[in-house]
């Protein structure tokens, strides 16, 4: 009775706890203490191991493939892409409008989002002058994924400024992401479950082993004398007054135009931003000097792989930039997908990270110049007014610029560099450049087709890490259930091979409704004296008690327990029910009952 009522009821355990005591220590007391344990905790045991959850698995390596249409930097490709209702028959500039456009909202929104960023780090005190610790570049990709780019290569500005004769040199260099993975993602030849297959719960991470493409933004202070030789208004025999409408679309004819041995005047930053005939680079040319608060660009040189700002501070101080794009082989590109949106950002100069596309790809060059970036870039810093200096529109953007040229050969805890925020400003040009291309470091098509008729597939090697439903502990220490479920397996397995070796069915004596009945017609004991209505106590659980039977009258009572041969004369004497003792019911229970060698009841 009492192993029954731990089973069906625990807490008798603590009620009735002496029941334990006496019970516990017999070999049916210590299976049913065990089928009490397991049962009250195969519940949560099930439903923190078996129950399916929602949860990460283990990052897998997996080759998965992206659909290649264009090479890196395809101004023609990227314009025809760009969104825009007006058709190509009505305006055949639509789509480079339309790029514009884009230019402008993307990169004056990401550049917004910087200089809060910095604003908050300031007011919390939290500036710092290395380059590591700075605000990261941000960006947006299809409104709903989050873009966060590195500083990579970082150089100490001091040392690098005392290099060139304590000329103050700001060289900053910046990797976004590869935009091409967030397409590679959905493209259903890598069957990823996306988050709204799962009613919006999934996620999954992905880590590409692709190059992200890279800016070099390299800025220089400048007197008037260094740029004489790139300034045409200074140069001998200029017409003055400068006429600001007649040079952007004919630039004078006194330019020399570009041919293989005309390097222009030497420069005293040749070496610095390698130009001459010994590094392959002419240097630019800009139509006037800017009045302070403005920026004139040279974007149109023959063969550039650069473009220039040229900027002048509230002080007429001066300085010199160049732009230019590469694709860096020491980065990975991590993205993170979920109902709610994703993250694309790169993992960059990580000795740790195996899956750098510099691991896999060991001949991949640093510092390759991108040259069709050149004429992207062009388009993208006309729109966002850095030529306005031209005739002295004093822009906005300008404005701002030239305020963050630095003062001293170092960088400054409370203010982005004019490098840094060229880098951040120019940040959408490269997601866009990335788009639809590949996912190696170069063109491995045709070089006379810039954009393919039709889009080819092209494997990356990657890590895949989801989340879906799955069995399992969500936590390590719910590992502590599996010996709940081992328990209830080998309790299962006992039972059956117990009902398999006895067969048949028993009358349970100890179910209320049978217990009422056989208590009734039982003689009383003096070993339950007191007992009445609160149960055995103590020495009480000490007695014994058997179920005996005489003829058709079954019973309890107290002492030894009947032998088998005093069950056989019993149930030989003829009965006034006439029953026959081996088909009863009774009898066949308390066969099996009284019989020790067979019944472990």
């Amino acid at each position: 009775m009492s192993l029954r009522s731990w089973i069906m009821q625990p807490g008798t355990m603590i009620t009735h706890w002496e029941s334990v005591r006496y019970a516990a220590w017999s070999f049916l007391g210590m299976i049913a203490l065990t089928a009490t344990f397991i049962a009250m905790l195969y519940t949560t045991a099930s439903d923190a191991l078996v129950s399916p959850k929602l949860k990460f698995g283990n990052a897998q390596d997996k080759l998965l493939y992206g659909r290649v249409s264009t090479k890196f930097a395809n101004p023609i490709y990227v314009a025809s892409k760009c969104r825009t209702p007006i058709q190509l028959g009505s305006d055949p500039n639509a789509g480079t409008t339309c790029l514009d456009i884009e230019h402008a909202g993307q990169g004056f929104h990401n550049y917004q989002q910087y200089l809060s960023t910095w604003t908050e780090q300031i007011a919390a005190g939290n500036g710092s002058p290395e380059l590591s610790r700075r605000p990261p570049a941000v960006g947006m990709l299809y409104d709903n994924t989050t873009v966060q780019g590195s500083w990579i290569n970082v150089k100490n500005m001091t040392e690098l400024s005392a290099e060139y004769g304590q000329r103050i040199v700001n060289n900053i260099s910046m990797a976004m992401p590869h935009s091409g993975v967030f397409t590679a993602a959905r493209d259903p030849l890598n069957n990823i479950m996306q988050p709204e297959t799962l009613d919006g719960l999934g996620e999954y991470f992905i880590t590409a082993a692709v190059p992200s493409p890279a800016i070099n933004v390299l800025c220089a202070s400048m007197s008037e004398d260094d740029l004489k030789p790139m300034v045409y208004t200074a140069w001998p025999h200029a017409p003055l007054p400068f006429d600001a409408s007649l040079y952007p679309p004919d630039p004078p004819f006194n330019i020399p135009y570009y041919s293989e041995n005309e390097w222009l005047n030497t420069t005293n930053v040749d070496d610095l931003f390698g130009f001459g005939k010994k590094y392959g680079r002419r240097h630019p040319v800009f139509p006037k000097y800017p009045l302070p608060y403005n920026t004139v660009l040279n974007t149109t040189g023959w063969y550039a792989d650069s473009i220039y700002l040229l900027g002048t501070s509230s002080t007429s101080n001066y300085v010199l930039c160049s732009l230019r794009a590469t694709q860096y082989p020491k980065c990975s590109t991590e993205y993170h997908a979920s109902l709610s949106g994703g993250s694309l950002t790169s993992h960059c100069e990580d000795d740790t990270n195996r899956v750098a596309y510099s691991k896999s790809h060991t001949g991949a060059p640093v510092g390759f110049v991108e040259t069709d970036w050149k004429n992207i870039a062009s388009e993208w810093a006309i729109t966002l007014s850095l030529n306005n200096g031209i005739t002295d529109g004093k822009a906005a953007n300008a404005r701002l610029l030239t305020q963050l040229i630095p003062t001293t050969p170092a960088l400054d805890p409370s203010l982005p560099s004019i490098a840094e925020a060229l880098a951040v400003l120019a940040g959408c040009t490269l997601l866009i450049s990335a788009q639809d291309a590949p996912f190696i470091h170069f063109w491995n098509y045709s070089a006379t087709v810039p954009t393919l008729a039709e889009a080819q597939h092209q494997a990356f090697n990657a890590t895949l890490r989801t989340q879906d439903y799955a069995s399992g502990g969500v936590q390590q220490w719910q590992s502590v259930f599996y010996i709940v479920l081992a328990l209830v397996f080998v309790m299962n397995i006992f039972c059956v091979v117990y009902f398999i070796i006895r067969g048949g069915l028993v009358t349970d004596f100890i179910e209320p409704q049978n217990l009422f009945s056989l208590s009734i017609n039982s003689p009383s004991s003096r070993h339950l004296a007191g007992s009445c209505g609160g149960g055995p106590e103590k020495d009480q659980f000490k007695v014994n008690w058997f179920i005996n039977v005489d003829g058709d009258h079954v019973f309890i009572e107290n002492g030894k327990a009947p032998s088998a041969s005093d069950w056989r004369r019993q149930i030989s004497r003829p009965s006034p029910l006439q029953f026959e003792a081996e088909g009863s019911p009774v009898a066949s229970t308390y066969a099996k009952l009284s019989n020790k060698r067979t019944s472990l009841l």
